[in-house]
Parts: C-alpha cells; sequence; structure tokens
C-alpha cells in the first residue's frame, strides 16, 4: 500500500508534461480502436459481445437531468436500480443513484469510467450493496455511454456479473460552451436549475477539455402528489376494498402501554392516550388495535434536495512521435437534505409506577394504575427529522500510452477518493437522555405541553455519521498482432492490475451505544488489495469468422483467488448478416461493508411466525410488523459466481433498417445475502438469536425486542430473457425520420433461497413483485430544415403485488407507459434551443397496496411531467 501511496508525487514530472504550454499536434487517423468488452483494439465497432452505446444525442432526448434519470429508463434495468427517489431519513445511502442490469443487483454491475474502475461510495445502500455513485458523474460530462450486456469478469474483473457500463467522458472539443436549463414539475416540487461551462482546444501536440458543471434541484415531499399525500390509503382509495391505512401506531401523544403483559391475553396491555389535557386526536384513534396512529407521509421526502457542483478535466500531450501523456481529473462536491416524521419510539422507553407524570397516578380504580408503563410515541414535539448529506468525490488518472511498431501500449496510476459527512441536524432523540428525563420527572411524554424548551433540547441530539472510501490503481497492457494467420491477423492481448480499496463507515458513539432511535447507520471497516493478471487472442478463424478468447486470474487478500474463462465468436456468413455468441463465467468479491460490517440496526417488515403458532394472533404477531434486526458482517463469505451466455443475430436488412435479437442466461450461485424472515421463523426461540421480553401468558415465546443477523453465501438465481434491437431510417421531402425500438422481455427468472428442510424454495419469478416481464422504449427522432423533434415512450409491464399484501381478487400492479418529447431550434447563430418534457402525459404511477405512498417506488416515478427549458452557445 505504501507504494502506491508514493506513486502520486513521483508522477509528477508526468502532471507536468500534460500541462506544458504551447504545445501540439494534429490527430493521426486512428486504424484500431478499443471497444467495451475487449481490450484488443479492432478496426469496426461491432464485435462478439452485445454492446449498446448511448450517444450525447441519445442522452438529449431523453430529457435526462442525471444519468440515473437516462439509466432507469433503459429496458434491461430492472429490480435493484435505485435514485435519490424514495429516499428518507432511514436510508442509509441518501443521495446515492445506482443501476442494476437486468435486475442482479447494483453491486453486481460493473461502472467504468474510460474503461477503468471508479471506488464505491462509502455509505452502502440497505446497509449491505457496494455501489458506484453515478450521481458523481455529470451529463455535460458525457461523450457516449457504452452497456456491456453479458458477464464480463474474465475482461475486467469482479462485480461484471450482470454486464459493464463504461461511460466515456468528452475530450473532443474545440473552443467553448455555454449551457444553461430550467425545469419544473406541473404538479409542484421538484424544480431544478443547471449550467454548465465546456472548454477545449487543440493545438499540434495536446488537447485540453474542461468541463464545470452545477445543478440544483428542490425536493419534493409526497405530500406534493395526491395518490401518496396521506398514509392513510384507505382514505384516499375509499372505494378499494384492498386499500389500507400505513399510518404508525407511533402516535403523538401516543400510546399507553402495560410494561409487563398480563396473564391473560383477553384483558386489555395497551390505550390511546386519551387522558389528561394533551390527547389522541379523535381520526387517530384505532379502536381495534387500541392504538394512536400518525400520519407520516405528508411531509417526508420522495426525492431531496440535492445541490452538485462539479469540475473535470481531461488532457493528453504527445510526448514523442511514438509516446503520448495523458491526465484525467474529476470531482464533485454535493449537498443532499432529506426530511422524515418526527422520529417514533416503539416500547424503548418507560416511566415506572411511582413516577410523578405517571398518567393513572390519580386514578386508583383504572386498571394501569400503579403498573409500569411503556409506550409507543412520536416525537413531534422535537421536531421532524432532517438530515444533511455532505459529499466529496475526485478522481485523477495519469498514465502514458504509445505504439512501436504495430504494437499498442498503456500504463497509468490512478486514485479516487470518495468521503460522505452525514448530518442529523434536528429531529432525532437520544434514548438514554429521554429515559434519563422521563424518571426525574422534568420530560413528561404523555403531556407535550407541559414540556420546557429546556426539557425538549436535553432530550434532542444531533448524529454524525463519516465515510470514505478509497481506490488506487496501477495497470498496464499491451495489445497488437501476434502473427499473420490466412484470415488475418492472430490479435493478442495481455494486462496486469494492481488494486487497493479501503471503505470505512463510522456513525458516532451515540448510534455505536443505541442510544439513537427513529433512525437507521451503518458501521463498516475493511481493506484489501487485489492483483489481476489477463489475457486475450482475437482469432481470425476464417474470413467470416472470428473467436475472441479471454482469461483472468485474480488473487484477493482477504479471501483467495479465482480464475474466469470467457469465449465468443461472431461469425458472418453474408455482408449483412451475423451471429454472435458469447460464454463465460464471471465473480462477484464480497463488498468490504458485507466483509467488515459492525453492528448495524435494520427495521425489516416481518412475520412472528414462531409466536404466531404458539398463542396466535396476539400483538399481530401472524401479521406483518416492523421488527428491529441487528446486522454484522461476516468474514468468512465468499465470492458469487456465475456462469452465462449469450446468443444474437445482427441483420442489416437494408442500408436504412437493421436490427439484432440476443438471449441471454445467466445461472449464479452463492449469492451474498440476508434472510431474516427465515432466521426469524427457524431460530425464533432460540434466545441467541431472537432477544424477547418475559411475557406471563402460557406458552407465549415473548414480544420481540431485537433479531440477530448476518450476511450468508445462501442464495442462487437463473434468468433468462430477449434483448431486441431495432433501428429504422427514413428519408422523405418532408425531412428525416430515425425511428429506434428496445425491448427486454424476460423468460424466466427464479430466486431461490434456503427453506426449513436445508433446501431451496423458490423465492421470486418473472412477473412477481417488481419483476416485470417486459420493458421497452420506443421513439422517433425528425429532422427538417433548423429543427429537430424527439418523441419517445417508455413501457414498464405489468407485475404482481407484493407477497405479503396479495389477498385473493387483489389485481396486479399495471404497466406503466409515459411519454417523452422535445423541440430543438438552430435557426439561431451558434445557438441551440431546446423545449421538452418527459412523461408529458403526467401519468400516475400504477397503485400498489404495499406501502404508504401507493407506488412502487424502485420501479415506477413520482416525478409527473416535468418540462423544462435549456439553451446552449458555441464558440
Amino acid at each position: 500500500m505504501k507504494l502506491l501511496q508514493a506513486l502520486p508525487s513521483l508522477c509528477a514530472v508526468a502532471v507536468s508534461a500534460v500541462y506544458a504550454p504551447n504545445i501540439m499536434a494534429a490527430d493521426e487517423e486512428v486504424e484500431r480502436i478499443e471497444v467495451t468488452g475487449s481490450h484488443i483494439k479492432r478496426t469496426d465497432m461491432e464485435g462478439p459481445s452485445p454492446v449498446t452505446s448511448i450517444s450525447e444525442e441519445d442522452i438529449s432526448n431523453s430529457g435526462a437531468t442525471d444519468l440515473i434519470g437516462l439509466f432507469s429508463k433503459l429496458p434491461i434495468s430492472g429490480q435493484g436500480t435505485f435514485s435519490t427517489q424514495a429516499n428518507s431519513s432511514d436510508d442509509t445511502a441518501n443521495g446515492g443513484s445506482s443501476v442494476s442490469l437486468r435486475g442482479l443487483g447494483a453491486d453486481s454491475t460493473l461502472i467504468l469510467v474510460n474503461g477503468r474502475r471508479v471506488s464505491v461510495s462509502p455509505f452502502a445502500k440497505g446497509i449491505d450493496t457496494a455501489f458506484v455513485d453515478i450521481n458523481n458523474i455529470p451529463v455535460s460530462a458525457i461523450k457516449r455511454v457504452d452497456i456491456l450486456k453479458d458477464g464480463a469478469s474474465a475482461t475486467y474483473g469482479s462485480d461484471a456479473i450482470a454486464g459493464v457500463i463504461n461511460i466515456i467522458l468528452r475530450d473532443d472539443i474545440d473552443g467553448a460552451e455555454i449551457t444553461a436549463r430550467i425545469g419544473d414539475t406541473s404538479a409542484g416540487g421538484g424544480k431544478e436549475e443547471s449550467a454548465s461551462l465546456v472548454w477545449g482546444s487543440h493545438t499540434e501536440k495536446s488537447s485540453h477539455t474542461f468541463i464545470l458543471d452545477y445543478f440544483n434541484r428542490e425536493e419534493l415531499l409526497y405530500g406534493d402528489r395526491d395518490y401518496s399525500k396521506s398514509a392513510n390509503q384507505s382514505a384516499l382509495r375509499p372505494n378499494d376494498p384492498f386499500a389500507k391505512s400505513f399510518r404508525s401506531s407511533s402516535g403523538i401523544p401516543g400510546t399507553i402501554e402495560l410494561a409487563v403483559r398480563p396473564e391473560d391475553p383477553e384483558k386489555v396491555f395497551r390505550l390511546p392516550d386519551t387522558f389528561g389535557n394533551d390527547v389522541c386526536a379523535p381520526e387517530d384513534i384505532d379502536s381495534v388495535d387500541n392504538i394512536c396512529r400518525y400520519d407520516y407521509a405528508p411531509v417526508m421526502t420522495m426525492v431531496p434536495e440535492n445541490k452538485r457542483f462539479s469540475v473535470n478535466y481531461m488532457g493528453k500531450y504527445d510526448i514523442t512521435d511514438n509516446v503520448s501523456g495523458f491526465l484525467e481529473f474529476n470531482g464533485q462536491s454535493s449537498k443532499t437534505t432529506v426530511k422524515g416524521a418526527g422520529s417514533p419510539s416503539f416500547n424503548e422507553l418507560f416511566m415506572s409506577a411511582d413516577n410523578p407524570n405517571h398518567p393513572f397516578a390519580d386514578m386508583p380504580t383504572h386498571e394501569f394504575y400503579n403498573q409500569d408503563l411503556t409506550m409507543r410515541r412520536r416525537m413531534v414535539d422535537i421536531g421532524n427529522r432532517l438530515k444533511e448529506v455532505e459529499s466529496d468525490y475526485y478522481r485523477t488518472v495519469i498514465g502514458l500510452n504509445g505504439q512501436f511498431g504495430e504494437w499498442d501500449w498503456e500504463t497509468a496510476f490512478s486514485y479516487i477518493n470518495s468521503k460522505s459527512v452525514e448530518r442529523g441536524i434536528d429531529g432525532f432523540p437520544n434514548s438514554r437522555r429521554a429515559q434519563e428525563a422521563i424518571d426525574n420527572g422534568s420530560w413528561n411524554p404523555f403531556e407535550p405541553s407541559t414540556n420546557t424548551q429546556e426539557a425538549l433540547d436535553f432530550i434532542e441530539t444531533t448524529t454524525n455519521r463519516v465515510g470514505e472510501s478509497t481506490n488506487r490503481s496501477l495497470d498496464a497492457k499491451l495489445s497488437g498482432p501476434l502473427l499473420e494467420m490466412p484470415a488475418g491477423e492472430l490479435m493478442v492481448a495481455f494486462g496486469i492490475e494492481y488494486r487497493e480499496e479501503t471503505i470505512s463507515d463510522n456513525p458516532d458513539d451515540q448510534f455505536l451505544r443505541g442510544e439513537v432511535f427513529g433512525t437507521e447507520a451503518t458501521q463498516a471497516n475493511g481493506e484489501r488489495d487485489n492483483t489481476a493478471f489477463y489475457a486475450e487472442l482475437g482469432v481470425p478463424v476464417f474470413e467470416s469468422l472470428e473467436l475472441q478468447l479471454a482469461l483472468r486470474h485474480e488473487d484477493y487478500s482477504d479471501f483467495g483467488t479465482t480464475t474466469d474463462p470467457k469465449v465468443s465468436f461472431l461469425w458472418s456468413p453474408l455482408e449483412d448478416l451475423s451471429f454472435r455468441g458469447s460464454w463465460g463465467t464471471a465473480f462477484r468479491a464480497p463488498s468490504l461493508a458485507q466483509l467488515g460490517l459492525g453492528r448495524t440496526d435494520e427495521s425489516p417488515s416481518l412475520v412472528d411466525t414462531v409466536r404466531c403458532d404458539a398463542v396466535g394472533n396476539i400483538n399481530k404477531a401472524c401479521e406483518v410488523q416492523e421488527y428491529t434486526a441487528v446486522f454484522e458482517g461476516n468474514p468468512d463469505l465468499g465470492p458469487e459466481e456465475s456462469t452465462s451466455y449469450n446468443l444474437g443475430v445482427i441483420y442489416n436488412i437494408t442500408d436504412n433498417l437493421n436490427f439484432s435479437l440476443d438471449y441471454y442466461s445467466y445461472d449464479i450461485e452463492n449469492i451474498i445475502d440476508s434472510d431474516t424472515q427465515f432466521v426469524f421463523s427457524n431460530f425464533g426461540d432460540d434466545p441467541n438469536v431472537v432477544e424477547r421480553l418475559p411475557s406471563a401468558i402460557p406458552n407465549d415465546p415473548g414480544e420481540v425486542v431485537t433479531i440477530y443477523d448476518s450476511f450468508q453465501n445462501i442464495g442462487d438465481l437463473v434468468t433468462t430473457g430477449l434483448d431486441l434491437d431495432a433501428n429504422f431510417l427514413l428519408e422523405t421531402g418532408a425531412g428525416e425520420f430515425k425511428f429506434s425500438y428496445a425491448l427486454n422481455y424476460m423468460l424466466k427468472y427464479e430466486d431461490k433461497r434456503p427453506d426449513s428442510d436445508g433446501g431451496q424454495r423458490i423465492n421470486i419469478v418473472e412477473g412477481d413483485f417488481e419483476q416485470p416481464e417486459a420493458r421497452w422504449t420506443a421513439g422517433v427522432d425528425w429532422t427538417i430544415t433548423d429543427f429537430r423533434s424527439y418523441l419517445g415512450l417508455n413501457y414498464i409491464g405489468e407485475f404482481k403485488q407484493k407477497e405479503a399484501v396479495q389477498k385473493d381478487g387483489m389485481p396486479d400492479i399495471d404497466a406503466m407507459m409515459t411519454v417523452d418529447a422535445s423541440v430543438n431550434y438552430y435557426g439561431l447563430p451558434d445557438t441551440v434551443l431546446t423545449l421538452g418534457a418527459t412523461n408529458l402525459l403526467d401519468e400516475e404511477p400504477p397503485f400498489s397496496y404495499h406501502d404508504f405512498m401507493g407506488y412502487v417506488t424502485s420501479v415506477h416515478s413520482g416525478q409527473g411531467r416535468f418540462v423544462y427549458l435549456q439553451a446552449s452557445y458555441s464558440f
């Protein structure tokens, strides 16, 4: 590690060379180019592996203001893709976004920038999913995006199970360009402003490209949309027999409960607080469950406020006729603000029978008189929760490349650092101090209006969580013709990479002591180094048949070695007809968060099957409820392993009409995950696994306090499907029309998990919740004189409701189609004006019964119609 830490200073000479003044040269014609999916340079873009390229024009047509806005519309995107949408005060990766190809997980999709890895976010998603935060890359800096749609660990190493997204940055600017954009939603909330400055110059020996980018998005609350403005969906949909209320059981002033349950299960053990001056509002009293409920939806964040400023530089310098130096720098600073309702407490706090504020102290005939109490209470009196996340990211790559004879070589050192600080600045209580204030009588939880500001200030706390991830790497590769064969040159590539990764995610001591309730945070620390060797062969078997063979060997410091091969072919029996195929193995190394996670609290929704079987539906034990689960990392995890293959056809029917059709298959073993419901159901009576409160009810195991869980290599997954891409160019007297269509159709999806007999059960199949079988996009681009317009359709198929809420007669979640449109005007000198809209028809997301917001945030967007105006000026 010390070697790589010292390398930046050793490269100072090369840096000064890249920045040297009065330099530069004419670009030489490049005969061979490196295509995503191979280290061997080739003379054409079409290779054996399926690659989709998204151009600057495609990105502009999409109306996307950030990469996740683009990627979430891709048919190949699936469950596991996430954006800043649905960030909440409980989220562990606020402000982050990433994409999951084929629904195999964001941690199984490898993200590259200019063909090289970048560091993961220091804050894992869902406590364990390591991901590259694509918000760090502004749209204004992108030349194109290549998406490799088959497994590629033989070429790129870990995380490439589902495929690879290679983001190519702009480096070909000669001049300057200023762009400003403003947009807003028609229903309110989520207004955006952005501006960018791009400047580049080319001289005889060098090229430089600078990009400055600013982005500002206002918040969007669930209260800003009619279908999500209340957690009481049964009130929003009064004629729907399946709609239910998701209002919290933690209300204000709350629900009073006995600390020890009575022996008689029919005896009342809790009551909504209707005693004294401060009482639960009549509309919030749940008489069935004897609970004071709370509607938290109106003040919760759907899309957080976000501000980002980034700086990007790409530079090249010809040192000699055959050697060039290059430098890349990307830096960004961002701030995200997330809001949530006041912190809920679920029986964490207690009041003794002799407490001076006991609500029944003067009611000797009441059954709660002289009884120790606990409570479900919403801490609205100290304010709603507010989190701020500040993140700084920078990436530096410095290297040399060149040629000797017909051989190309390149070597580079890269350093990437990502640091985030999360602060809870309002609405977070310290449970230890809250309990102390109850005990000494300075704070009365049942009479909020009587409490002093001094008492509230004593209870409230601020929280801090600091995370950092780094990636240092050194790579070198060599490629060129090995020998001449009858059908052409035998091409070969060799390479070596050495990489050091670290991650730290450390909340403050309050979290570590379990003193902060109403939020979640992770703790993880780890480091590893990795050495990889790889080789590729491009074999021209016949003039019409090309084979590509790849092999990569990886040595990890924390779990061992792995070797992955890949074989692919491209057969072109006719000039306009080609067949392609690939087979290979891939792997995903356990993330540093999964290996080194410290004690971390989560709030999964589960069914207490052990208690349900023992005493029935006491306290809704037989129904889905939130429980506290404590997770820790597992240093004994092994890698996930995958075998995949792809078979496809490419047919250029005419010069203006072409299509490609590919069949894909993935078989993944040893998936790293947790299955808390399995642990809960099978070990729910083991006090070492599930901690419970004592109960006087016969045979009652007791109410759950904590469930202890960890990550294991427990799952297998098989998925197959079809990818179709078609393009048609129509030239008429009324202009030029470009038609495009892209489809992903899932034929099979089987996610297998352990069952109680030591075997496996099928947990999820195609068409289940979050797994639509079909996704497609279609578009037409029309160009005439000074105008270019675009109309696009985005379709997501229907899928089933979540199994936990599924009932007979309940409809599936409907398909959703949105329309995007834009018009560009080029009639002014050096200026482009754009008026556009995403979700032009303001389509609402289809209704789902599984959660309070009424739609599936991981699949559908709640943004609604978004209209924008953009102006670009070049000089």
